[in-house]
């Protein structure tokens, strides 16, 4: 029997691993489409400009973004914002150039959905090598046969920013690329548009598929074919997603370094946001019931190593 989640919804016919993987040709053409732009910015207009541009735009979209935004506020409910807050946060993270908002919370939680079943297709659990990974996931798309329903709660399919954002999410980059181009230059938009998104994109990936792969696997729940690896070193680029085995224990939890010397700047983010009285009811590990299997792994140095190119894996 398969388990529901609290988006989606498995029927008496629905199958976790009954589907296809199929090029999704917007998706691709998109991506590609930024890493031409990227590599115009770097061998065409290299600026020290640019390159500012490039950091600041992305620190500000990742973080401020796709981290606390889109990940811990709209799709966990970590912590509670004004609705302003919580739009301008979402709409951020749509810069990232991944998904609408709707797009983001269908791809986490069917990913969610699948890795919490007791089988996980390749695709959704990052099972392939590396380069078969990086095609699937940011080029292709995986189609169940017959699919469990998807429901996301009224407050945000019934909100008109988000369906406005979901409709003409490719478009919001103009709202960026306009002002650096007036400012810098067709330069700027190539540092601050097209390299950001291609960055983010394959960055994104990167973490996807070794977090669920190797490292430091802090925390176990049994039962379960997909496990979470933390990512150790990358607390400040990753702005806390590299704490991946901590995000699989504590789903809920804003907090995702939550150990000592786990760096977190998006929960610094929040906590930022709490001091100006613009983020309450921020949500820790303690604060929900631990997951069913959950334990402390016996070995907390405990490492997975991996061929990249056969997915073999052993302990």
């Amino acid at each position: 029997m398969l388990h529901a989640t609290e988006r989606v919804f498995p029927s008496d016919k629905t199958s976790a691993t009954q589907g296809q993987i199929r090029w999704d040709t917007a998706k691709s053409l998109w991506l590609f489409t930024m890493i031409a732009g990227a590599i115009a910015a770097l061998s065409l207009t290299p600026s020290w400009g640019g390159f500012t541009v490039f950091l600041v735009t992305t620190g500000i979209t990742i973080c401020a973004g796709h981290s606390v935004g889109m990940h811990r506020l709209l799709i966990h409910r970590s912590f509670k914002t004004p609705i302003w807050i919580e739009h301008i946060l979402v709409w951020l993270g749509t810069l990232v150039g991944m998904a609408g908002p709707f797009g983001m919370i269908r791809a986490h939680d069917m990913r969610d959905w699948h890795q919490r079943q007791t089988e996980c297709p390749p695709h959704p659990s990052h099972g392939a090598g590396f380069w078969r990974d990086a095609w699937w996931q940011m080029h292709c798309r995986y189609d169940l046969d017959h699919p469990p329903r998807f429901e996301i709660e009224p407050q945000i399919a019934n909100d008109r920013f988000y369906r406005w954002v979901e409709r003409h999410w490719m478009a919001q980059q103009l709202f960026v690329a306009i002002p650096l181009f007036l400012v810098g230059g067709i330069g700027w938009v190539l540092w601050g548009v097209c390299l950001r998104v291609a960055i983010s994109l394959i960055g994104h990936w990167m973490v996807g598929h070794f977090a669920h792969r190797i490292g430091h696997q802090g925390w176990h729940i049994a039962g379960l074919p997909v496990q979470g690896y933390n990512l150790p070193g990358l607390g400040l680029i990753t702005f806390g997603e590299n704490w991946h085995s901590n995000h699989h224990a504590f789903p809920h939890s804003a907090k995702l370094g939550v150990e000592d010397g786990q760096l977190d700047p998006g929960y610094w983010f929040i906590k930022f946001l709490e001091r100006l009285g613009l983020a309450h009811a921020i949500l820790g590990p303690s604060d929900r019931p631990e997951r069913e299997g959950l334990t402390r792994t016996e070995h907390s140095e405990q490492t997975r190593q991996c061929d990249t190119e056969t997915a073999f894996c052993s302990f």
